[in-house]
C-alpha cells in the first residue's frame, strides 16, 4: 500500500488533520490508522466545551482558539449546526477573589478575547446581553465583568448568594463532540481519506526520513510506503515518538468527570458552563466533620480543595456534567482511568458551593456515570503541532483538555506545515522546535498560570 501521508490516531486531532489535508489542502492519499473505532479513546470523554479565555505569556493560545472557533462557526453554518454548537459562555464566579478574577478577565481581553464590559451598577453602566441557550449567532464576544449584586441575582438567581463577582466570558460554549468528530470524518472520507484498522508497530526512518510504516491489522501486518507521517496518537504519542527516536516533554494526567440525573433541576437547563473560582471546604454537618476527623483515611475530606470545580447541563433531559481537577494522577494510560472512589460525592459537594441547590442530593447521592481519559500535556500546557526532527514526520498532540476546541485550527496548522503553505503568526509557539530555544527553556522554569480548568 502507498500513501502520501499516514496519520497515527483517529481521535479528534488525527481526524481534523486528515480532513484538512485531504478536503482543504488537496493531498490525495491520506491514510488514517487506529486500532480502535474513531473518536473512542479520549475524544469522547471531554466536557465538549470551547473558549477563547486564556492567559499568556503572549497571545498564541487566544489566537489559536479564536481561529479554531472561526472555523467551527463556519462549519456549523455549512452543516445546519449538525453538532449543536452553542454560545452560552463560561461563567466564572467568586465570593472573595474579585480582583484576581478581574485581572484574569483583563489579561484575556488584552490577548484578544474581546472587550471587558464592567457592570457595577454605576452611572453609565453598559447594558448586559443575556446568553441564549441555543445557537451561536448574534452573541457578544469579550467578557462581562459583573459586580452589581442585583444584576447577578436577576440573571443568575440559582448561583450562590455569596458570588460577589462573576466574569461571563462570551466567546465560549459547547457542542456535541461525537457529532463534530463524525462530521469531520465524513468530510475526510468523502475527500478520499482511507481508514485502516490497526496498530502502528514500526516506522522506517532510514536515512533520517520517513520511508514506510508497518501496521499490525486483524488480517496481518502490512507496510504502507509513505514519505509523510503524523503522530496524533493522543496518550500514546510518547510511544510513537520513541519509535521515531524523538524525545519531547509530554506527560499524561488521568482525569475523570461525572454525569448524573438532576430531577430537582438544581442546575438550570439553560445555564452556561459554571466555574467556581475559589478554593472550597466541602460542606459537612458538624456530626459528619467529627466522624471524618476520626480516621486518617477520611481527614483529607476536611482539607481545602483547589478552585476550579465546574459543570454544565447536558442534553435535552435532566443530565448534569461535573468536573474537578483536584487530584491529578500521572501515569501510563490505563483504561478505565483510575480515580478517587469519593470523586462523585466530593465533586457534587464542591459544586454546591457555586450552585447551592445541589445540596438536595447530599442525603441520597445520585448514581453517577463516571467517564475518564488522559490529558496529554507539555509542561506549559500548550500543544505540539509541527515538524519533528525527522524529514517527513510531524506531530499533532499534547492537547491536554482542549482538543475539541482547538482541533480545527490545529488541523489547519498541521496541514500548512506538511504542505508548505504559509504559516500563521502563532505557528512557532506550538512547534516542537520551541524547546530548542534557550530563552524559551528559561521561560519554562518560571511559567505562570497554565490556563487549565
Amino acid at each position: 500500500m502507498q500513501a502520501d501521508i499516514v496519520i497515527c490516531g483517529a481521535g479528534i486531532a488525527g481526524i481534523a488533520a486528515a480532513r484538512h489535508l485531504a478536503a482543504i489542502s488537496g493531498v490525495k492519499r491520506v491514510v488514517l490508522v487506529d486500532e480502535r473505532p474513531p473518536l473512542t479513546l479520549t475524544s469522547d470523554k471531554s466536557t465538549e466545551c470551547y473558549r477563547n479565555w486564556w492567559p499568556g505569556p503572549g497571545d498564541a493560545m487566544v489566537a489559536l482558539t479564536n481561529r479554531s472557533i472561526d472555523l467551527l462557526e463556519a462549519l456549523a453554518g455549512e452543516t445546519g449546526n449538525a453538532f449543536h454548537m452553542n454560545r452560552r459562555g463560561y461563567l466564572f464566579a467568586t465570593a472573595g477573589n474579585g480582583e484576581t478574577l478581574a485581572a484574569l478577565a483583563h489579561e484575556a481581553s488584552a490577548l484578544g478575547a474581546g472587550p471587558v464590559r464592567l457592570h457595577d451598577g454605576g452611572a453609565g453602566d453598559p447594558s448586559y446581553t443575556p446568553h441564549r441557550p441555543d445557537g451561536f449567532d448574534g452573541q457578544p464576544d469579550g467578557i462581562d465583568l459583573i459586580r452589581d449584586p442585583g444584576l447577578i441575582r436577576r440573571h443568575f438567581p440559582w448561583l450562590s448568594p455569596e458570588a460577589a463577582t462573576i466574569a461571563h466570558a462570551r466567546r465560549c460554549g459547547w457542542l456535541s463532540a461525537q457529532q463534530f468528530g463524525m462530521t469531520l470524518l465524513d468530510d475526510a472520507r468523502t475527500a478520499g481519506v482511507t481508514l485502516v484498522r490497526g496498530r502502528v508497530a514500526a516506522i522506517d526512518t532510514a536515512g533520517g526520513r520517513v520511508n514506510s510504516i508497518r501496521v499490525e491489522t486483524p488480517g496481518g501486518a502490512q507496510t504502507i510506503a509513505a514519505p509523510g507521517f503524523v503522530n496524533a496518537a493522543g496518550p500514546y504519542a510518547p510511544d510513537i515518538n520513541r519509535m521515531l527516536g524523538v524525545a519531547l516533554p509530554i506527560a499524561l494526567e488521568g482525569h475523570v468527570k461525572i454525569s448524573f440525573a438532576d430531577p430537582h433541576r438544581a442546575m438550570p437547563r439553560d445555564a452556561p458552563l459554571v466555574i467556581w473560582n475559589d478554593p472550597v471546604h466541602l460542606p459537612w454537618s458538624g456530626e459528619e466533620r467529627a466522624d471524618l476527623a476520626l480516621a486518617v483515611e477520611t481527614r483529607h475530606l476536611l482539607a481545602p480543595y483547589p478552585a476550579g470545580v465546574h459543570g454544565r447541563p447536558e442534553g435535552s433531559g435532566d443530565s448534569v456534567i461535573l468536573y474537578w481537577t483536584y487530584d491529578v494522577l500521572s501515569t501510563a494510560p490505563i483504561f478505565p482511568v483510575p480515580h478517587d472512589p469519593a470523586y462523585p460525592e466530593i465533586t457534587i459537594r464542591g459544586m454546591s458551593r457555586a450552585i447551592p441547590a445541589l445540596a438536595k442530593y447530599f442525603d441520597q447521592l445520585p448514581r453517577p456515570y463516571i467517564d475518564g481519559g488522559y490529558y496529554t500535556k507539555t509542561p506549559e500546557n500548550r500543544p505540539l503541532v509541527g515538524p519533528l526532527p525527522i524529514a517527513g514526520a510531524f506531530i499533532s498532540s499534547a492537547f491536554s483538555g482542549f482538543g475539541i476546541m482547538t482541533a480545527m485550527a490545529a488541523g489547519e496548522l498541521l496541514a500548512a506545515h506538511a504542505t508548505g503553505e504559509s504559516l500563521p503568526d502563532y505557528a512557532l509557539s506550538f512547534a516542537p522546535s520551541r524547546y530548542d530555544d534557550p530563552a524559551y527553556r528559561a521561560l519554562l522554569a518560571d511559567w505562570p498560570e497554565s490556563g487549565e480548568l
